[in-house]
């Protein structure tokens, strides 16, 4: 069975979106890629930095409400319909409850081939990549770095603390079938 969709998981600023933008152009056939920054940012104002929605702690924590796991699970559906009618996505997401959000999300892409990826990188690296960025909200990549993995089963690791994105792009093209 051809792979349907692949989802790399890692903390702010491990370097996903630019593998999702190498593994774009990489692939043989066309992917769109999702992820869950494209939620928040098509989300209402409401729903952001309230109590039911998505807020940002000043020391990195994300808190996700109740009508933020609402938004989430249709969004998801969505995402999952169109790789069910036949689009190749790339969803690049951060597991901020490790296994238990790779579980939620594994539910809603059933009957898909997903390849599941990890993209890791050291606490370090991603606190002078966030630093560098400067739109990113201080000490949210360091502590994200490996919470995000834990109890989290891959088909694929990567890890960009010293590999360029291309080689982790290539490495994670060659699972996909």
């Amino acid at each position: 069975m051809n792979t349907n969709v692949i989802v790399l998981n890692g903390g702010s600023s491990a370097g996903k979106s630019g593998i999702v933008r190498c593994l774009k152009a990489i692939l043989p056939q066309p992917w769109i890629n999702m992820g869950v920054d494209d939620l928040i940012d098509r989300l209402p104002p409401s729903m952001l930095d309230s109590g039911n929605g998505v807020s940002f702690g000043q020391g990195g924590e994300v808190i996700l409400g109740d009508d933020w796991r609402a938004m989430e699970t249709a969004w998801t559906k969505g995402v999952a319909a169109m790789a069910r009618a036949g689009a190749r996505i790339i969803i690049d997401d951060v597991f901020l409850s490790g296994g238990t959000d790779q579980e939620r999300l594994r539910g809603h892409l059933e009957s898909l081939n997903v390849l599941w990826v990890g993209v890791h990188c050291s606490p370090e690296a991603v606190e002078k990549r966030e630093i560098a960025r400067g739109d990113r909200i201080p000490g949210m990549a360091a502590l994200q770095a490996a919470t995000v993995h834990k109890g989290v089963v891959y088909d694929v690791e990567v890890d960009t603390t010293h590999a360029e994105t291309l080689d982790c792009a290539r490495a994670i093209a060659e699972h996909v079938r």
